[in-house]
């Protein structure tokens, strides 16, 4: 191995230390397979200890946004590391929410129920929009059909949830009526709203579905929302772990296995995600929330709002290499720099 091999092994090595495997995937990415060039420099690399620190930020990291083009009608990038807006594209706008809304009927739910409670499906439950392959009668932990719920994105199970959770609410003088239950955990959803402090958010059902042509079941900002994953993240990151993968595999308390798919399949491509929820109804277009850690427990929230069925992804994608190029293009280690020519994130939403 020559002396440049070694400086640029070694100085990817500190790198990926410092600042997480998406660092690491974006450097692999500008090296050919041999590592050197024609003249016997790593390609896409500067010099090491040549180049100072200020240079490596310039236009590339301060325009990293501005250069995207999004299909969003909102967008919000928060840094929770050091509790600063990264970028925003009309965040403050209030939007229909679609699926994101799962997110706080699990948070809601999660706090008013022990993780083993019993829940079973009624048939007023399969009455919701879309079949998740859930049966009448079939009995589920808490735990095991938030996970259903989440990674399939189930109407379904999110009106089950809802319903005994509401119930719980009353105690001892627990209603029967699952409309009842129901319309008690959704206030409860819009109570805890205001408690993390989501000033434009409101919530209609449990799971975000549209309830007519022109009235969807939940309604907030892009900012808000990544203010709620952050606080998931925080307060019960075992919310997102199954939202990771791209299939899971998961047993009812009826001996029934489902094979669950995830509606965002790429999930398992994208280096360092912590969580991840879709959405997508007709009155919201394509909805989808990311909280991604860039580095050694580097959290970055990405929230897109009025995007389409598939530039949702797209516009995560060009977000999480933007936030990558503005968080790390101005780093410097003192004479052990490392300039990145250019950049494409290798690993990606799908």
């Amino acid at each position: 191995m020559s002396r440049t091999q070694l400086q640029f092994l070694l100085a990817v090595m500190i790198m990926g230390f410092l600042t997480g495997p998406r660092v690491l995937t974006a450097l692999e990415k500008i090296v050919p397979e041999n590592g050197l060039t024609n003249s016997g420099q790593a390609s896409g690399i500067v010099a090491l200890g040549t180049m100072p620190t200020s240079s490596l930020a310039g236009a590339t990291s301060a325009d990293a946004y501005e250069r995207l083009h999004l299909d969003a009608r909102s967008v919000y990038v928060w840094d929770s590391q050091t509790g600063k807006k990264l970028y925003g594209k009309n965040e403050y706008e209030v939007l229909p929410l679609a699926s994101v809304t799962k997110m706080m009927m699990a948070l809601v739910a999660v706090e008013l129920l022990p993780p083993n409670t019993e829940v079973s499906i009624a048939p007023i439950d399969l009455m919701e929009e879309g079949d998740t392959g859930l049966l009448v009668g079939e009995k589920w932990a808490l735990t095991d059909l938030l996970k259903f719920t989440l990674v399939a994105s189930s109407n379904d199970g999110a009106s089950a949830i809802a319903s005994v959770a509401g119930a719980a609410l009353l105690g001892d003088a627990s209603s029967t009526d699952p409309f009842t239950n129901k319309r008690l955990f959704i206030k409860r959803m819009n109570e805890k709203a205001e408690v993390i402090g989501l000033i434009n958010t409101k919530f209609s059902n449990e799971s975000g579905l549209d309830i007519d042509s022109v009235t969807a079941g939940a309604y907030g900002s892009a900012r808000d929302m990544a203010r709620l994953f952050e606080y998931i993240s925080r307060k019960h990151p075992e919310l997102f772990t199954a939202t990771t993968y791209s299939k899971i595999d998961v047993r009812s308390d009826s001996n029934v296995t489902h094979h669950v798919a995830n509606t965002n399949a790429g999930v398992e491509e994208v280096t360092g995600l912590i969580g991840s929820k879709t959405g997508y109804t007709d009155l919201a277009g394509g909805n989808l929330v990311v909280v991604v850690d860039i580095g050694i427990n580097h959290k970055v929230t990405i929230a897109v709002l009025g995007s389409s069925r598939d530039g949702r992804f797209t516009d995560v994608n060009q977000l999480i290499d933007a936030t990558v190029e503005k968080i790390t293009g101005g780093y410097g280690m003192g004479t052990l720099t490392i300039g990145v020519a250019s950049t494409t994130q290798s690993q990606r939403l799908q």
